[in-house]
């Protein structure tokens, strides 16, 4: 195991000690909001149904794979910190449905293909130049790849990564990305249809009276070019071809 790898499992007792959940900006009324809209667009970007066999990486406390859940897709949801499944174990999913797993997701070949490898936050913690290539592989042709990460323009992101020794919720190794370069990235290893789009101005902190004001703003920013690249996260969308 890499020091990436056993600086995450470390990181992961740290979280699971406190409210994972309100450490990860989750827990406020604005938090839960920008988590619902992050999982809709994960959701709707993977075509999930239940039909739909789906990797979910980094699934951490499972705050993610119920809502995932309730598509009625089939998902194998795998982290490589015990402690953050043991949270997500007690949700207490359908386990016809849902299967937690500790493992790194380079370890999953088994359980593919897969029609959909999804997640939130998990790529900026994975060496990108081998998890790109190793998502297209447990994917079936025409399946989909569908993720939401931080985008390094972001004022705070940027701070944050740079600064990290002050924000104890931020791994050792974790990074973010800037769109172009992780266009570039997909391409590479094959993708195709591949959209990469800026989101999200919604803060956790922001006070629930002024969440639908603030969130009015925010749309209105996604929409202004140039502007909306300091959005706070991408959604990322991508395609195995069939050939």
């Amino acid at each position: 195991m890499n020091k990436r790898a056993e600086h995450e499992i470390q990181h992961g007792k740290l979280l699971a000690e406190g409210d994972t959940e309100t450490l990860w900006g989750w827990g406020t009324p604005a938090g839960r909001l920008r988590a619902r809209r992050r999982a809709e667009l994960i959701g709707t970007g993977a075509q999930l149904s239940n039909t739909s066999r789906v990797l979910e990486i980094g699934c951490g406390t499972g705050m993610f794979t119920e809502m995932f859940s309730q598509a009625g897709c089939s998902i194998v949801a795998v982290d490589i910190s015990e402690t953050l499944l043991c949270k997500a174990e007690e949700r207490k999913l359908p386990k016809e449905q849902v299967r937690f797993v500790q493992k790194r997701f380079e370890d999953c070949k088994e359980d593919g293909p897969f029609d959909a490898v999804i997640g939130s936050s998990v790529l900026h913690h994975l060496e990108l130049h081998e998890a790109i290539p190793k998502i297209y592989e447990l994917l079936k042709p025409n399946g989909i790849m569908s993720f939401a990460e931080p985008n390094m323009m972001n004022p705070q992101v940027f701070i944050e990564r740079n600064l990290r020794s002050f924000f104890p919720y931020i791994s050792p190794d974790e990074t973010a990305f800037i769109r172009w370069n992780l266009v570039r990235d997909l391409k590479k290893a094959g993708f195709c249809n591949i959209q990469i789009v800026p989101f999200d101005w919604l803060h956790p902190s922001v006070p629930e009276k002024l969440i639908g004001a603030v969130s009015t703003v925010g749309n209105i920013l996604e929409q202004l070019p140039f502007v909306r690249e300091f959005s706070g996260s991408l959604h990322i969308r991508a395609i195995r071809p069939s050939v």
